[in-house]
């Protein structure tokens, strides 16, 4: 599924996932979203990285180099004020998500 519903929440979900896990890179973080939705959800390169560097960009994560062997890896992490960040984001969308619900199944809500 990759529509612009999952393009509007990717912010929230690499945030959740860091503040989750600690620190990941990028194709750690798409196997993991692959694995918890049972293959529903799958993160593009094309969608994922410019999300990492806007976050990183507005101080919400730090990014460190490691070398793993030949190769450079780049490890994600939260900031303190992207803590703060992730639970307002996950706020923000629980309440969308119940708005949502009233409106496509009303009985249930």
């Amino acid at each position: 599924m990759q529509s612009e519903l999952l393009k509007g929440t990717l912010q929230t979900i690499v945030l959740k996932l860091l503040s989750e896990n600690g620190k990941m890179y990028g194709y750690e973080m798409t196997k993991k979203v692959k694995e918890l939705t049972k293959g529903q959800f799958e993160l593009t390169e094309g969608a994922l990285y410019p999300t990492l560097h806007k976050l990183e960009a507005q101080g919400n994560l730090t990014a460190e180099t490691v070398q793993i062997g030949k190769r450079l890896r780049k490890y994600y992490r939260l900031t303190e004020s992207g803590e703060k960040e992730t639970a307002a984001k996950i706020s923000e969308l629980e309440a969308f998500i119940l708005g949502l619900q009233q409106i496509i199944q009303p009985k249930i809500a």
